[in-house]
């Protein structure tokens, strides 16, 4: 068969997945598979885990017919709930080809017996790598400077050096990343070396954070910080936490990066504390709304910077998702399911 990775590991999880379903081939179906795969990867590498229909997006009101007669869905951000499950008799597991399940009803999964998995730790470094790109990009205005010499702005200048506008150091401000799981370890990691002075708001003690982190409360990270880096997972007790209250007592000029959920912000204050000053500037790979509206007021708001959901999606990372899909289908079937959500 056809591979999308070099390399042994992938061979010996295709080898063991034929093995074990030779004699029951299961009916899988992925609802939503273009971005993990783009143009760039083939989904085809899945059909070795059993009878596999691939779809490149599907409208929530075709979920039941495509997922019908299914004991596998695939979905990224397709949503599953009690209407669906109840639905879907055949259905026993749901992959999800990501790290964040938000989007699947686990107590109505649990309730008709279907097993939920996921992606685990498959972005971290991707998304580190994109939120010290998009902190980097803000503090140099390389893209500014890129667009600016392109159109002939240096060609004109009469100097040897041509500057947009000014650059700033990273040495010495200081840094809070609310949320130090993987990736805001990870986020550490990367930060550290440039001289950035870290802090972290997080439920673990403070004898297990990093060396030179330290503990603070979220108030106090707007309160006192330079940059403020969100990187936890989105819960029905922090969505919108970074509301019009607790930017109203942030330090002013403070930049608040977002590379984790967009409904872990009010989208509406911070498009208003950027206009009147309050925020320095909010880069942000995710939104609320995924794509959003033409008219969120982010994208008429000074000093904001928003990528399209891109840090997760490097090949690598896609690859990992990938191997992911394989395995946990594979070891469900071998009655040993892994990386299932609680």
């Amino acid at each position: 068969t056809r591979s999308f990775l070099s390399g042994n590991k992938i061979q010996r999880i295709k080898f063991k997945t034929f093995k074990s379903l030779y004699m029951s081939q299961p009916r899988i179906v992925f609802l939503d598979g273009h971005t993990l795969f783009s143009n760039d990867l083939n989904p085809d590498d899945l059909n070795v885990c059993g009878h596999f229909t691939f779809h490149a997006r599907t409208p929530q009101s075709q979920v039941l017919e495509r997922g019908k007669d299914a004991e596998v869905l695939i979905v990224n951000k397709v949503h599953l709930g009690e209407e669906e499950f109840s639905a879907l008799p055949n259905l026993t597991l749901v992959c999800v080809a990501a790290t964040g399940y938000d989007g699947i009803d686990t107590i109505a999964a649990r309730a008709h017996g279907v097993t939920v998995c996921h992606c685990e730790d498959y972005s971290t470094l991707s998304v580190a790598q994109l939120t010290l790109s998009l902190l980097l990009s803000l503090a140099d205005g390389v893209d500014e400077t890129f667009r600016s010499t392109r159109a002939g702005g240096w060609a004109a200048c009469p100097d040897f050096c041509y500057s947009v506008r000014p650059r700033f150091e990273l040495a010495g401000r200081k840094l809070c990343i609310v949320g130090m799981g993987n990736i805001g370890r990870a986020v550490a990691a990367v930060m550290k070396p440039l001289g950035l002075i870290l802090s972290a708001v997080t439920s673990c003690p403070q004898s297990e954070l990093p060396d030179g982190v330290g503990k603070v409360t979220l108030e106090e990270a707007f309160a006192t910080s330079d940059i403020v880096s969100l990187h936890c997972p989105l819960r029905a007790d922090n969505r919108g936490m970074v509301s019009a209250e607790l930017l109203a007592k942030t330090r002013p000029g403070l930049i608040l990066l977002n590379t984790a959920r967009g409904a872990l912000v009010d989208e509406t204050a911070v498009a208003e504390a950027l206009h009147r000053g309050q925020l320095g500037a909010y880069c942000a790979d995710v939104m609320s709304q995924e794509p959003p509206s033409a008219k969120n007021p982010l994208f008429t708001a000074p000093n904001a910077y928003i990528t399209p959901h891109i840090g997760w999606a490097t090949v690598e990372a896609r690859r990992r998702v990938i191997t992911q899909l394989i395995e946990n289908i594979q070891s469900f079937f071998e009655g040993k399911p892994q990386r299932v959500v609680s």
